[in-house]
Order: structure tokens, then sequence, then C-alpha cells
């Protein structure tokens, strides 16, 4: 019986042995399944649209008067009279009556300068009569030719000259007396006045100052370089201006009428000038003083739509000159271009680099004539190493992959549950075993 249990104990101590081992090793997890990662770059695009483009140059300028001008006293006297709209800002008409140096003495200037010619012309008359008695008496005496002594000529040209001399007076001292009236040029907005009611002015004297308000102008600075994109220069281009007035931005359209034809020596910058008609819209405000009051309503109404604003002389404004049109054309940002290329993504998910033909750099943009077609999808994203043709994938294209990589994470799961179940039943059948060496 001893001799038994001494074979049958090692023998289940080995059975016990080898299940366990079985059991550890079907303990065993399989090494897990990488997913397949898909290595294609991934690039973001942007649809080219190609169609007409009008080119425009950006400058910009101070708005000015076409005219100005400095009212300067041509004669002396005390200012006797002041107009109310001759004050910094007030608007003035032609021939306008704006102050008044007292006339008194110029009127009494031109009675004595027409009395003197009245004299003159007496005595004129009087020696073209003497003349004629001269020479009657002349024939009376004598057949032979009289001499212009006689004839009393070098006196009638001596009062021929006094005449025009005192009409000479006349018209000096009429004129003195129409300088006693300070009007205004033109039409035209009031800058300065430097004289006061009582004030004394000499011949010279600063009277005030004027501003034209008929045109205004703009100089505007353009690079030489940039006027190959303007027609003829620019000359009769349109120019967009456009501003701030009452804290709104506000836009006024404005024609160029002419080059400086100079380059500044400062800047420079050649200047091309345009110009803008009736700036403070004062033609448009000269029917508004009707009877009727429906008549007021309507013109209200019609400078409402017309959106009438003001462009104020020393306003600042950008301009937006119009230049060249060109028919097929299309804007890339100036980083994606390399050596004269741009890489796009072709119809089969491949990298191609095109060359492009820049007619224009334009800030961080170039501005493209050709190369590029409608519906090319230009690579936006940065690749780290670019080679043409290599295969490429859209963004879109990165979330289906996402999806599929997590479905294939998902089904991992199942797969371990299947392998703990396994193992269970194995564990199961080990306890059977020995429950049965033991009975």
């Amino acid at each position: 019986m001893a001799i038994k249990k001494q074979i049958i104990i090692p023998i289940i101590i080995l059975v016990v042995g080898l299940a366990g081992m079985a059991a550890f090793f079907s303990m065993k997890k399989p090494p897990a399944e990488k997913a397949i990662v898909d290595n294609t770059p991934i690039v973001a695009v942007s649809n080219i649209s190609v169609g007409s483009m009008t080119l425009e140059v950006n400058s910009y300028g101070m708005v000015t008067p076409k005219y100005e001008t400095e009212l300067i006293a041509q004669v002396t006297g005390e200012i006797v009279e002041l107009s109310d709209t001759f004050l910094r800002g007030g608007f003035v008409k032609k021939d306008q009556l704006l102050a008044r140096i007292d006339p008194n003495d110029y009127h009494a200037a031109l009675i004595d300068a027409q009395a003197a010619m009245a004299t003159a012309k007496a005595d004129l008359e009087k020696e073209v009569a003497q003349g004629k008695v001269a020479e009657s008496e002349w024939q009376k005496i004598t057949d032979t030719s009289p001499t212009q002594l006689s004839l009393r000529k070098p006196q009638l040209a001596q009062e021929l000259a006094r005449v025009k001399a005192a009409q000479a007076s006349v018209l000096r001292a009429e004129r003195n007396l129409e300088r006693t009236e300070i009007r205004a040029p033109y039409d035209a907005m009031i800058d300065s006045r430097t004289i006061g009611l009582g004030s004394f002015v000499a011949v010279g004297s600063k009277i005030g100052h004027v501003l034209a308000t008929a045109t205004a102008e703009v100089r505007l600075p353009v690079a030489d370089n940039q006027l190959e994109f303007l027609v003829n220069q620019g000359i009769n281009s349109k120019v967009n201006l456009v501003g701030v007035y009452a804290g709104k931005t506000t836009q006024w359209q404005a024609t160029i009428k002419r080059s400086e034809g100079v380059i500044d020596s400062t800047s420079r910058m050649s200047y091309l000038v345009a110009e803008f008609n009736d700036p403070y819209q004062l033609q448009n405000k000269t029917n508004q003083l009707y009877t009727g009051r429906s008549a007021i309503v309507e013109t209200t109404k019609a400078n409402v739509k017309a959106n009438i604003t003001p462009l104020r002389f020393g306003s600042y404004v950008n301009a937006k000159i119009v230049g060249n049109n060109v028919a097929q054309a299309t804007i890339v940002p100036r980083h994606l271009v390399v050596n004269g290329k741009v890489a796009i993504l072709d119809q089969d998910s491949t990298l191609h680099y095109v060359a492009i033909d820049i007619i224009r750099q334009q800030g961080s943009n170039v501005i493209v004539a050709n190369g590029l077609a409608q519906g090319d999808r230009l690579i936006i994203s940065a690749l780290d190493y670019p080679i043409d043709g290599m295969k490429l994938a859209l963004a879109d294209d990165e979330t289906a992959l996402e999806e599929k990589n997590q479905a294939t994470e998902l089904s991992q799961p199942e797969q371990l549950n299947k392998l703990n179940q396994t193992r269970e039943e194995n564990e199961l059948k080990v306890a059977n075993n020995n429950a049965s060496g033991e009975l």
C-alpha cells in the first residue's frame, strides 16, 4: 500500500503541474494586432476662381481747393462796412460785397478828375475854333501856305494831350473808387478774415483769404512702377476717394485731370491730381428756397436719395485709382509661390507644381494672369518634404481615416472577451480533473 502511494502521489503531482502549466500557457495574451495606419500626408486646399479683374492703384492725399486767393487792399482808408457772411467758414457768391473802405475821399477825387476833364475838353474845343479862325485869316492875307504854328497846330496837340490826361485821371479815380469795395472773385468759402469794422488799411494790407468752392483737388502720390497698371498713366481715370464725414466712412468719386509731370525729389513719387466738382454740394442747395412746402420736401428727399455728402477742404482721404482690366486673373497668397510655381492637387490626389504668370504683387497676395484654371485645387497647407507627384489626402479623407481607426479599436475588446471566455473554460476543466484524481 505504501509503495502504491509512493508511485501515485508523484504521478498526481506531475499531472497537476502539467495541467497548471497548460492553464498558464492558455492564459497568455496573444500579441495585439496593430491597426493599419495610413501615413499619406493630409493637406488643405482652396478652390481657384478665375475671372475678370480691374486693377487698382492705392494712394492718399489731402483735399485742397483748386483756386485760393489772398485778398489785399489796393487803396487806403477805414473799413466802414462788413458783410455778415465775411466770416471764417462763410460761403459767398462771385462779386458779393465783403467789405467797404470809406469811399468819400475817392468820390471827391473822382469829381475833381471829372472837372479837370471838362476843363480840358473846353480848352480843346476853344483851341479848335481858334485854329479855324487863324486858317481863315491867313487865307485872306496871303495865298502862301501857312505854317503849323500859324494854324495853332502845336497848341491844339497840347490841349488834346491835356484831355487825354484828364480822361486817365477820371479812369484812375473811378478805379480807386471801385477798389473801396472788396468783393469775392468767385464762388468761395471764407478761410480767414484779418480786418474788423473800423480798421484802417493801407495799400497792400491783408484783408482775408478765400477758397474756391467750384472744384476740389487731391494730389495723389504714385510710385513710378505703379503707373504701368493705369490706363494712359492715369489721366482721365476714375478715382474712389474714401474718408470720414461726421464719424462715418464715406466715398466720393473723382477724376484724374492731370499729372504734375515731375518726380518729387524728397519722396521719389509721381503726383497725379484728381478733381472733384462742387465739393460742398452748394449747387444742390441753390433751389431750396421755394415758396411751397412740397417743393422743399421733394428737394430734401432727392438730396437724401443721392447721398449728398460734402467733401471738406483739409480732409484726409484714401484713394483707389481704377486701372487696367485683366480678362482672366485670380489672387494667390504670396507665400505659396516658390520659384514662380504653386502646388496644386490633381484629380488623382497627387501633388503637381504649375508655373504661373504673376502680373502684380498686391500686399501679401499676387495677381496671377496665366497658369491656373477655374476649379484648380490650390494646396494652402505646409508640407515637410514636397515632391512633385507624391500622393496626398484631403482633410475630408483624414476624417474618414479616423473613423476607420476608431472602428478597428472598437473590434479589439470583442477579441479579448473571447480569449477570457476560453481561459475560464480551461480553468474549469483543470479543476474537474483534480477532483477526479482525489477521488
